[in-house]
C-alpha cells in the first residue's frame, strides 16, 4: 500500500489519481497506523514552508514520519514543497525542516540580481539526468516536467542530486539518498514523464520495516517513455 500523507498542504487527489492509473493501491491518510503500515510513503506539498511544518506538527506527524523514514527505513518520495521539507530549513521561513537530507532550501535570485528572471518558476522545463537512480530508470536523458516553485534545494553532497534543471541558475530537480527521494517538479501534472517517475518509485523494491524487500506491486502495463 502506498500512503500519501494528507496533512492539508498538497494536491493529494491528483497524485492519487495518477497512481491509480498505473495500478497502485493508494490511501490518503494522516492516520498513524496507516502511515507506519505503508510499503511506501509520498509527502506532497503546495504552499509555504513554515505553514507545512506547522501542519505536520499540529497533526502529530513529525515523530511518526521520523520513525518511519529514519528507523523503519520506509521509502519516501517528496514532491515539490514536500521535497523541500526534507532539508534542514528554508529561506522562506524560520522553522527547521525534517532534516532527512543534508541540504538547505533557498530562493531563486532576486530581480536585483537577475531582472529578467521570472519567479516563481512556473511551467514546463527539462531535467538533465545526472544518474538514473531509482526515479529515472529507463527514461530519456532530458524528460520534461511541470514546475511551480520559488525556492529550490541545494544539497551539501552533490552525489545526492540525480537531475538538474536550469531556470536562471542550475538547481536540483531530483535527489536520492537511501530511502529518501525527492522531486521538485509535479509528476502528477507531467503526463507520461511524471507517470514514468511514479511507476519507477512504485516498482522499486526498496526496503520494508523488517529489512526485507518491499512487497509493493502494480498491476497495469509499463509506461513507455521516449
Amino acid at each position: 500500500m502506498i500512503v500519501i500523507v494528507d496533512y492539508g498542504m498538497g494536491n493529494v487527489g491528483s497524485i492519487a489519481t495518477m497512481l491509480k492509473k498505473i495500478g497502485a493501491q493508494v490511501a490518503l491518510s494522516a492516520d498513524t497506523y496507516q502511515i507506519v503500515s505503508a510499503d511506501k510513503l509520498i509527502l506532497p506539498g503546495v504552499g509555504a514552508f513554515d505553514s507545512a511544518m506547522q501542519s505536520l506538527q499540529a497533526r502529530n506527524l513529525i515523530a511518526v514520519l521520523n520513525d518511519c523514514v529514519l528507523q523503519r527505513r520506509i521509502p519516501v518520495l517528496g514532491i515539490c514543497l514536500g521535497m523541500q521539507l526534507f532539508t534542514r530549513g528554508s529561506e522562506e521561513g524560520k522553522l527547521p525542516g525534517l532534516g532527512w537530507l543534508n541540504a538547505r532550501t533557498i530562493r531563486f535570485p532576486s530581480k536585483e540580481q537577475q531582472p529578467a528572471l521570472r519567479v516563481p518558476h512556473m511551467g514546463w522545463n527539462t531535467a538533465r539526468i545526472l544518474r538514473p537512480g531509482v526515479l529515472f530508470r529507463d527514461t530519456t536523458l532530458q524528460p520534461r516536467f511541470y514546475f511551480v516553485h520559488s525556492y529550490h534545494v541545494v544539497c551539501d553532497d552533490g552525489d545526492d542530486v540525480t537531475a538538474m534543471t536550469h531556470h536562471g541558475v542550475d538547481f536540483a530537480s531530483s535527489f536520492e539518498r537511501g530511502n529518501v527521494l525527492g522531486v521538485q517538479f509535479h509528476p502528477e501534472k507531467s503526463h507520461k514523464f511524471g507517470m514514468k517517475v511514479l511507476e519507477n518509485f512504485l516498482c522499486w523494491a526498496g526496503r520494508s520495516s523488517d529489512g526485507n524487500p518491499s512487497t509493493t506491486t502494480i498491476v497495469s502495463q509499463r509506461v513507455g517513455v521516449s
